[in-house]
């Protein structure tokens, strides 16, 4: 009876010891995307990049002239300020305080929409790229596909980063519409 007991317990041992280096035979296959990377070089990163500059020099530019009219109508207020009645003094300070108003409301306006222009693009091209990895992994057979930066990955090996593959993709798709 104890005999009939070691050698059971023993194929039993043998059944899981076994089966754990059969299962670890088959290794995962891990994918690593650095979406900093895509966003850099690639076509549609670059692209929207420089659309967003473009839209913000033209904003940055319109808050410079209307700046400039309020440092030229400022010195104008400080000149007359002297000479003029009271009444004339208060209007011009209303005056310049209505710009100035504006002037910041106008800078906060085109703050907002500098910040949705990025926004639209980032997660426009971020569902752009999650097609481009869901067809890659399920084409070759991934179990997990990692963005390297949200992750926390701190190490991986060159074999594992599917970047490339990802901006080859992403370039030979249309280019983008302009961001505005």
């Amino acid at each position: 009876m104890r005999l009939i007991n070691k050698i059971v317990f023993v194929s039993v041992a043998l059944f899981f010891i076994l089966g754990i280096y059969a299962y670890a035979a088959d290794v995962a296959k891990i994918g690593i995307v650095d979406f900093r990377k895509i966003l850099e070089e690639s076509n549609t990163g670059k692209s929207g990049r420089a659309e967003i500059k473009k839209q913000g020099e033209k904003m940055e530019a319109d808050l410079k002239k209307r700046g400039a009219e309020i440092d030229e109508m400022k010195k104008k207020y400080d000149k007359e300020a002297m000479v003029a009645n009271k009444d004339a003094r208060d209007e011009k300070e209303r005056e310049l305080q209505i710009k100035y108003i504006d002037f910041k409301n106008l800078e906060k306006k085109y703050t907002s929409e500098i910040k949705k222009l990025q926004s639209d693009f980032f997660i426009s091209l971020k569902n752009e790229v999650d097609l481009i990895v869901a067809e890659i992994g399920k084409k070759d057979d991934y179990q997990i596909i990692i963005e390297k930066n949200e992750a926390g990955v701190f190490y991986s090996p060159a074999s594992a980063d599917i970047t490339d593959r990802i901006i080859q993709k992403l370039n030979t798709k249309p280019a983008p519409k302009s961001v505005k």
